[in-house]
């Protein structure tokens, strides 16, 4: 499965989309960017592709009205994220198109910051330093 990677391009127009809001929190995932709220992902970029993460209505009435596209590797889609059309990425369309995907992403940003937080990993136990035998 190849990783594609996110030009400078797709990230600043990732960033451009998303909700200007303390709580939200954007880190790089293996050459592209997730965001999220309270440690859930609500969007994600893949290449050229954000996906997001939404209520079964919105997702439904997304899914039904624009011509979205699976969200993640051909091979293994990531399950309940949408595609946004591939004509609102950074090399597509205009004004009007960013500020539809900024929609759908804030519409994202209010169904997972809605879900309980995410609990953060336990850490590995620390291992004990070995005690230095004592010379004699």
């Amino acid at each position: 499965m190849e990783m594609p990677k996110a030009s400078y391009a797709d990230k600043e127009h990732f960033r451009a989309v998303m909700p200007d809001r303390p709580d939200v929190v954007i880190k790089p995932m293996f050459g592209n960017l997730g965001a999220f709220v309270n440690g859930n992902m609500f969007a994600g970029l893949f290449g050229p592709a954000i996906g997001v993460k939404l209520g079964g209505a919105d997702k439904e009435l997304l899914e039904s009205t624009e011509r979205t596209v699976p969200f993640g590797p051909a091979e293994r889609p990531m399950g309940g994220y949408t595609g946004l059309p591939d004509e609102w990425t950074a090399d597509g369309g205009g004004e009007g198109d960013q500020a539809r995907a900024r929609s759908w992403v804030e519409k994202a940003f209010e169904h997972v910051a809605a879900l309980p937080p995410k609990e953060p990993k336990a850490g590995k136990p620390q291992k004990a330093p070995k005690a230095q035998a004592e010379k004699k």
